[in-house]
């Protein structure tokens, strides 16, 4: 009988890439941590990790199985919100605000589920790139990516590791190439948005203490940054996108990660309302689901693999 402690062990190894560091936040000793990653290899009897005095890489074996771990211990913790939403009683309706792209590519599913562990609670749910005047508007929260100017506000991390990511679809790159400088992507047809009421042209690209900016120019301006999106998918030019609004697309291939070496620019996502009189318990619950759905996407992070030798992206 597999050992939910000894999934939760393999899964933090894999995505630390170390074994220590895995013992150190799920608090336990090195030895526990090495016992118990034995003992799931002996049930499953196959070797997950390849292990040296001064490396640790997953072997195909544990890439394989590394996903379905994962999806085992997301169900299980799901099935825990279910139990506890029936105990916790959460009801009302609960107005939200959120970006265009993540809002009907990402959010909308994790809602499904969400609302299915508290099935009394009502969501109202507003999509759209402009900011939402959380002052104003029928709005309780807001998910936003970016830091929000108005210091007044109340903004809570949901996913402070998110960045930009350049894309292309397969397509696309085929009858034009992939650029291999951030220099190069000026000359390609870039897809651009309306970002805070302005063209989203100035794409950042950073590489240790290095930063290099790129005025991005193409054929296709849309207000709406989910309509870019799909014009990447369509193979009609580059795309400069919040990791979360494309991991979905790339994993699927449909679209192609460019120049991982390069970081894009910061784009945390966070949790943002007018008081703090409105954090009540469903929002704090429906923070701390975003936050655990947001991580299992950001673990496949170009950012979080590129470099790692030992190959565990």
């Amino acid at each position: 009988m597999l050992r939910l402690d000894d999934l939760q062990l393999f899964v933090r190894t894999a995505e630390s890439g170390s074994l220590s560091a895995a013992a150190r936040m799920l608090d336990v000793s090195p030895a526990v941590a090495s016992a118990a990653l034995k003992r799931l290899e002996q049930q499953l009897q196959v070797r997950l990790l390849a292990r040296s005095t001064r490396s640790l890489r997953l072997t195909p074996e544990g890439e394989l199985y590394l996903a379905h771990a994962r999806a085992a211990l997301q169900s299980l913790e799901e099935g825990r919100q279910q139990l506890a939403g029936s105990q916790e009683d959460i009801r009302g309706v609960l107005q939200l605000s959120a970006p265009s792209d993540f809002g009907r590519n990402t959010l909308l599913q994790w809602l499904d589920t969400f609302q299915e562990a508290h099935p009394q609670l009502h969501l109202r749910l507003l999509l759209a790139d402009r900011v939402a005047d959380l002052f104003r508007e029928p709005v309780d929260i807001a998910l936003r990516y970016g830091a929000p100017e108005d210091s007044s506000l109340v903004a809570l991390p949901v996913a402070a590791d998110n960045r930009r990511v350049l894309c292309a679809a397969p397509d696309y790159l085929a009858r034009h190439g992939a650029p291999q400088t951030v220099e190069e992507v000026a000359r390609h047809n870039c897809l651009l948005y309306m970002l805070h009421g302005r063209v989203h042209e100035r794409w950042r690209f950073s590489q240790g203490k290095r930063e290099l900016l790129v005025t991005a120019a193409g054929n296709r301006v849309c207000d709406d940054a989910d309509v870019t999106r799909r014009w990447a998918v369509a193979g009609q030019g580059l795309v400069y996108k919040s990791w979360l609004d494309v991991a979905e697309d790339v994993r699927a291939g449909r679209l192609q990660v460019l120049l991982p070496d390069w970081l894009g620019e910061p784009t945390p996502l966070y949790l943002v309302c007018a008081h703090r009189a409105q954090l009540s318990k469903a929002v704090h619950l429906l923070r701390e689901f975003l936050q655990r759905r947001c991580e299992v996407l950001l673990a496949e992070a170009p950012w979080r693999c590129a470099g790692k030798a030992d190959g565990l992206c």
